[in-house]
């Protein structure tokens, strides 16, 4: 054989050989990419889906509680004491997983939760409005409030039931008024569960208390059942549903009222009532927002909640 011949031989063989190994080594990065993907598609950890509250100390002292369906919270004793009191705020959520601390992270962080970046936020204004249901001492025609809860004590979270007590003390005309409110909010609810014992001079005394909701303003269409001992709000924020109400045993109904007045925050719809002679009283509050896609009219959250 030529040296030419020979020559060409060896390089068509060589030639040959990379093609081969060029092949070989593609598939295994490829298969060494298609791993790769597989397991960052695996490790990928989704939020757990839970009821969930906290005190949150770097918000002014608030405390806040979620589950798969609504947010709230309340101002704790850090708040201002001009503009805020007792009642109850709403945050409005489209996802199930919790947000209190990814907003509350994102708001210090410059990012306010007073807009919707898809998870949904906060348009509600409490002020010193009873908010979506929340407790006063009604006398002489007027109710009488704390401004925030004193302390606070957590007793089931991160489960099926974020299940809390908070504690609250203000003066009245009838004297030192102390509330022990036991709060709890399962998966699933619009509503969270009130059981309160209150106190009068430190002893258990039957109260007047009148449970309200915030008609903002009178911008909110009011309605009220008394066979089922509910009422209701229906208002359009930023274009879209909200509902807000409360229910408590009809028989606790002595009258539902509504109050409209010209001093901003003062507007409620009322049912008035009487704790027992043991102090207690309990019910339950909350709200619905269209945005969520489950409830979005007026009928649909009045049926809701007469069917409680």
């Amino acid at each position: 054989m030529s040296i030419n011949k020979f020559c060409s031989c060896v390089f068509t063989v060589l030639i040959g050989l990379t093609f081969v190994g060029c092949s070989y080594d593609k598939s295994v990065n490829n298969q060494s990419v298609n791993n790769k993907l597989d397991t960052t598609e695996a490790n990928i950890v989704k939020p757990k889906v839970m009821a969930y509250g906290r005190f949150v100390p770097e918000r002014s002292d608030d405390f806040a509680w979620e589950n798969d369906k609504v947010a709230f919270r309340v101002y704790g004793p850090a708040a201002p004491l001009k503009g805020h009191a007792s009642g109850v705020d709403a945050w409005f959520k489209k996802v199930d997983y919790p947000i209190i601390d990814k907003w509350y992270k994102a708001h210090l962080e410059g990012l306010s939760y007073h807009t919707d970046r898809g998870e949904g936020y906060d348009p509600y204004h409490t002020g010193t409005s009873r908010g979506v249901g929340s407790t006063a001492i009604w006398f002489e025609g007027k109710p009488y409030y704390s401004h925030s809860y004193k302390s606070y004590n957590i007793h089931k979270n991160k489960g099926a039931e974020v299940n809390f007590t908070l504690l609250y003390e203000w003066d009245t005309p009838l004297g030192l008024v102390n509330e022990s409110k036991n709060i709890s909010l399962k998966l699933g609810q619009q509503l969270f569960e009130v059981n309160s014992v209150f106190l009068l001079n430190g002893k258990a005394a039957v109260l007047p208390i009148a449970l309200g909701v915030t008609t903002h303003d009178e911008k909110a269409n009011v309605f009220s059942n008394p066979e089922t001992g509910r009422i209701s709000t229906w208002e359009l924020i930023d274009g879209i549903g909200v509902g807000t109400g409360a229910i408590v045993e009809p028989k606790l109904v002595n009258e539902i009222k509504h109050v409209a007045s010209d001093v901003k925050d003062e507007s409620h719809l009322w049912i008035m009532t009487t704790s027992d002679t043991e102090g207690h009283f309990s019910y339950r509050a909350g709200f619905a927002w269209a945005g969520a896609n489950e409830i979005i009219k007026a009928s649909q959250w009045n049926r809701y909640l007469d069917n409680q």
